[in-house]
């Protein structure tokens, strides 16, 4: 056998192939990560939408190709952000901490940057900082995800025309000085606006960020209902809208649902669940958009990893769940811990008869809808005097974005116990991830697989190759 003429032939057929593909490539491709949000958050929240909100399931799952992928990272079974950022970006394993990198720090090219050499316009948008790992796996390449100022330098010099987040935060370094960071945008002629009000939607190149600037790590939850806060919805429909503009004939778009994982790191159930649904009423936004453009259009939904090791039922709750007792919940764990450090620091008086008002209006404690035990009253009771009267103080309960005083934390373990829901961790698992598509060529993504084969099936279908 002519082993040259054979090689050649493999080649050529290849080249084939990919022709083939790129001549039938989706124009429009959007690419939804949840991030934190694994095959148990989305149950839980479509219990909560069909039996609080009673709208029926997740738009998500109801898209026609659905399976799971595995997480890990090159450096262990269970992954942080950046390394599994980094493989849904590029499909290459990399270590825990690294971004957009081998585990040797050689770098590596994220779909994003393929496509958009290829001449697809480019956007991303996310719910947390836009040089946080996720999104900064599309088109930035450190050893650290903490590099925060070159991250944000190779945001200025992608090229991609739209992008928006909370914040950006190497704008300043570790004495608070300015570190030029913002003068680059300016360089690369990328519009900087703090809040969609002010944005110059004209501009070619658009960085979103939030107007709260002392929150640069995250827009808010969307529980608290924070005024004037950015939305992930509108920054999506922002987003589309100014690639419509700008690269009307096929481009990419990369949503995160950043929130999703920090209230998984809290362990805070209601809050998770909306933010579930709420990252899926985004996903509707292209789904809508989908409808106009069914085939040019591919939607690949997925998760980074799962964050929390959240259940659907525990030992005290039997065969059931309950997430109506938490549809009385008015705030999230994090302003709830903002109240009480504000009470205890003001010293003023503020006695148990007013926690317990405070509890029945904002959680539901104590009503029909969420009973609690006399034994969790007294727990309850002995804790707030220690926090509000003898001013004890008790361990904290430590996570990655918040420490919760003591007081708190048991307030939410007993709501999210209720429920029917517990928590294993308030760090990330290596449980598996939902995947989830819908459009053109989407039944490639109907089985269960590794993170690295989505960005390499997006690719496929875009007549492209990952080295």
């Amino acid at each position: 056998m002519n082993i040259k003429r054979l090689f050649s032939g493999l080649l050529a057929g290849t080249a084939m192939t990919l022709a083939a593909a790129a001549d039938s490539a989706p124009k429009y491709i959007f690419y939804f990560i949840g991030d934190g949000m694994g095959v148990n958050e989305v149950m839980n929240a479509q219990l909560y939408k069909k039996h609080v909100l009673g709208t029926g399931d997740l738009l998500m799952t109801g898209f026609p190709a659905g399976s799971m992928a595995t997480s890990h990272s090159a450096s262990s079974d269970v992954t942080d952000s950046a390394a599994a950022g980094t493989a849904l970006a590029t499909g290459r394993k990399t270590n825990n901490g690294m971004l957009g990198v081998t585990p040797d720090t050689a770098a590596v090219t994220s779909i994003a940057k393929t496509l958009f050499d290829d001449g697809y316009g480019v956007g991303l948008v996310t719910s947390v900082a836009i040089d946080d790992a996720t999104p900064g796996a599309f088109y930035a390449h450190v050893p650290k995800r903490s590099m925060f100022r070159e991250i944000g330098s190779q945001l200025a010099a992608s090229g991609y025309q739209f992008a928006a987040g909370s914040g950006l935060r190497g704008t300043k370094d570790k004495k608070g000085r300015d570190t030029g960071l913002l003068a680059e945008f300016a360089e690369n002629g990328m519009s900087v606006s703090y809040g969609l009000a002010g944005a110059d939607l004209t501009a070619d190149r658009v960085l979103v960020l939030s107007p709260d600037t002392a929150r640069n790590w995250s827009i808010g939850y969307t529980i608290d209902s924070i005024p004037g806060a950015l939305t992930l919805q509108e920054l999506t429909k922002a987003c589309i809208s100014h690639l419509e503009r700008v690269s009307p004939e096929k481009f990419f778009v990369m949503v995160e649902g950043g929130n999703i994982d920090h209230s998984g790191h809290a362990n805070d159930a209601a809050t998770n669940m909306i933010e579930t649904i709420n990252f899926d009423n985004t996903i509707r936004i292209a789904y809508d958009f989908y409808k106009q453009h069914p085939e040019e259009t591919l939607i690949v939904v997925t998760a980074d990893h799962e964050t929390g090791g959240m259940s659907v039922g525990n030992q005290s709750s039997g065969y059931a769940v309950y997430p109506g007792r938490l549809a009385p919940r008015r705030l999230s764990k994090d302003a709830f811990s903002d109240f009480c450090k504000g009470i205890a620091k003001s010293r003023r008086i503020f006695k148990w008869e007013d926690m317990k008002e405070y509890l029945a209006e904002n959680l539901g404690f104590w009503t029909p809808s969420t009973k609690v035990s006399d034994e969790q009253t007294n727990r309850l009771r002995e804790m707030f005097e220690d926090m509000f009267t003898r001013h004890v103080t008790r361990p904290d309960q430590k996570t990655l974005y918040s420490d919760f005083d003591a007081f708190t934390a048991a307030v939410f373990e007993i709501a999210d116990t209720q429920a029917g829901i517990n928590w294993a961790s308030t760090k990330h698992t290596g449980s598996p991830v939902p995947v989830f598509a819908i459009g053109r060529g989407s039944e490639i993504f109907g089985r269960f697989g590794d993170n690295t084969e989505i960005p390499r099936k997006i690719m496929e279908l875009a007549g492209k190759q990952i080295e």
